[in-house]
């Protein structure tokens, strides 16, 4: 089992900006420190949500100040982005880091970005499997071009190629967020893992990995991709030494950040949205995640993977708002937790 830290440079009430983002990086050096496996790192634009715009760029700097630590992107988000400058991106990380970088890719949301970017809601509805494949393209082939509806280029060289690696990492990961049959059918087709929603249970992601299953096998993937897929589950993670202490801890912080946060998001379209309710989301997360006793967390995480076969977790350590408890939470993690889990 390989449990990382998810960090989204959340923007609490009262805080600034620029204290989001050093909450950020530290918790992701306090994570190499405390013994944990990655950090991924999340990307929004023009709410208070997540205030990293770019997961590629915090990834480069968090590349730079670790060592061992593997550090992947939660999502980088295809539709506003070319698939072509994500890839150059991509394995310059992964050339440089000794491969240690992972690209997560997603259709990110019917946001305005899509407008402030240029590349309209069209990118987001129908454009994914296009920008991916030319994206996976442009991490495996020597030379690419490109004819497709929205991508269109004279046949240019690739580099730096991924698999000019010193190590014998051919290339960087790709993981592709699930939030639906259709996605788990595109990255099941393609055999990439999933990284799997914080909003969803053991259940729905057992059925979501079954599915990721069925399909990949289908589409002709060896048993041995199938069987070896390493998908990543994301979820909350908060210790005390009482579990009423640790959902009070996030019941106090988190339903704050998610109203002003979520709020923010303005669709491209006008179409209208369905909020959820903040401190109602927050009590479910506490359900549904590792939040409690060391001993607690340490059983939670092992159910999860037994119950769904998921062996990989990115979990969010920041939900206090606050960066000494951060750091702290991140510390019990790695000397309490994960002892538990061998």
């Amino acid at each position: 089992m390989r449990v990382g830290s998810f960090v989204l440079a959340a923007q609490f009430p009262g805080q600034g900006q620029g204290e989001a983002l050093h909450r950020a990086v530290r918790s992701a050096e306090v994570a190499e420190e405390a013994g944990l496996d990655s950090v991924w790192l999340a990307e929004h634009h023009f709410v208070p949500y997540g205030t990293c715009p770019s997961a590629i760029t915090l990834a480069a700097l968090l590349l730079g100040r670790t060592r061992r630590l593997r550090v992947g992107t939660a999502v980088t988000v295809l539709p506003t982005a070319h698939p072509v400058a994500v890839g150059e991106q991509a394995a310059l990380l992964h050339l440089t880091s000794g491969g240690r970088f992972s690209l997560g890719v997603g259709r990110g949301g019917p946001w305005v970005d899509l407008e402030v970017f240029g590349s309209g809601i069209k990118a987001y509805e129908e454009g994914f499997p296009e920008a991916l494949d030319l994206l996976l393209r442009w991490l495996r082939e020597p030379s690419v071009g490109a004819t497709g509806e929205r991508f269109g280029f004279r046949e240019v060289p690739v580099v730096p190629r991924p698999s000019e690696s010193l190590t014998d990492i051919a290339g960087p990961e790709v993981v592709v967020a699930c939030t639906s049959p259709s996605s788990v059918r595109q990255a099941a087709e393609r055999g990439l893992p999933m990284l799997l929603g914080m909003h969803v249970g053991d259940e729905e992601k057992a059925e979501m990995v079954a599915l990721w299953q069925q399909l990949a096998r289908a589409a002709g993937h060896s048993a041995e991709t199938v069987l070896g897929a390493a998908h990543v589950s994301a979820g909350v993670c908060q210790i005390a030494d009482r579990r009423t202490d640790a959902v009070e801890t996030l019941t106090k912080a988190m339903p704050g950040w998610l109203k002003h946060g979520l709020e923010a998001h303005v669709t491209v379209d006008g179409r209208t949205r369905q909020m959820r309710d903040p401190l109602a989301y927050t009590e479910l997360l506490c359900g549904l995640h590792p939040v409690g006793t060391p001993r607690l967390c340490a059983d939670r995480l092992a159910a999860t993977s037994e119950r769904t076969g998921i062996s990989r977790f990115a979990l969010l350590v920041e939900g206090s708002g606050d960066l000494a408890a951060t750091e702290e939470n991140v510390r019990r993690l790695g000397t309490e937790v994960l002892p538990h889990l061998g």
